[in-house]
C-alpha cells in the first residue's frame, strides 16, 4: 500500500476545511512534524509520512467537531482512501479520549506539537512583530500559566506531551518556534495588520 502524496492530502483537507485558521494550523504542525521526525523519529523515519499526520490530524473537525465525531469520522475516510493504519492510529491517538495508545514516536510527536503549535501562533500574533523571530521561550512560558491568554489551548497536552517525548518544556517550545520560522508567512505570521488585511 503505498502513501497518498502530499498532493493528494492537501485535496483531502481542502475537501472538509474550509476555514483558512484551520488548514493554516495544519500546515504549522505539518512542518513541526517535519522537524520532529528528523529529530525523534527512527534512522529510517519517512519525514513525507509524519508530515502528512500533522496535516491531517484535524482535517475532519470544522465538519465533525464533537469528540463522539473528530477524530473518529476522519479515521474512517482516511481508511476508505487507502491510508496506512500507523498513520489512522497516530491520528487517532492525539486525541486522549480515543484511548487509542500513542505507541511510536510519531504518535508521540503529534501529541507533543498539535496544541504547542496553535498556542506559539497566538503568541507571535500578540507581539508587535506578529512574528516568531523575537519570541522566546520564557515568554511563552509566562503566558502558558496565564489561563486566559487563548484558552482554547489544553495545557495539560502540552505537557503531558513533552513528558511522552521526554524532552523538557524549553527545549520542545523552542524546537517547534525554530521549525515554525520558514514558513511563517504561509502560517499567517510576520505580517504586519495593514500587511494581513491586504
Amino acid at each position: 500500500m503505498t502513501t497518498p502524496s502530499r498532493e493528494e492530502a492537501w485535496e483531502l483537507l481542502c475537501e472538509y476545511t474550509k476555514g483558512d485558521s484551520l488548514r493554516k494550523h495544519a500546515v504549522a504542525v505539518e512542518t513541526a512534524m517535519r522537524a520532529c521526525a528528523k529529530r525523534y523519529g527512527e534512522p529510517d523515519a519517512d519525514v513525507d509520512e509524519w508530515g502528512l499526520v500533522g496535516l491531517l490530524h484535524d482535517f475532519d473537525y470544522e465538519m465533525f467537531p464533537s469528540a463522539d465525531q473528530h477524530p473518529f469520522t476522519g479515521s474512517n475516510i482516511l481508511c476508505g482512501r487507502g491510508y496506512p493504519d500507523r498513520i489512522i492510529k497516530a491520528i487517532l491517538g492525539h486525541a486522549t479520549y480515543t484511548g487509542v495508545p500513542r505507541d511510536t514516536q510519531m504518535a508521540k510527536a503529534l501529541f507533543a506539537t498539535d496544541e504547542l503549535c496553535g498556542f506559539l501562533v497566538a503568541c507571535a500574533l500578540v507581539r508587535p512583530s506578529r512574528s516568531l523571530d523575537d519570541l522566546e521561550v520564557k515568554s511563552v512560558k509566562k503566558k502558558l500559566k496565564d489561563k486566559a491568554f487563548a484558552r482554547s489551548v489544553n495545557r495539560a497536552d502540552i505537557y503531558q506531551g513533552v513528558e511522552e517525548l521526554r524532552v523538557t518544556l524549553d527545549e520542545h517550545i523552542q524546537f517547534v518556534i525554530d521549525s515554525l520560522k520558514p514558513v511563517q508567512k504561509e502560517i499567517g505570521l510576520g505580517l504586519r495588520t495593514e500587511d494581513a488585511s491586504a
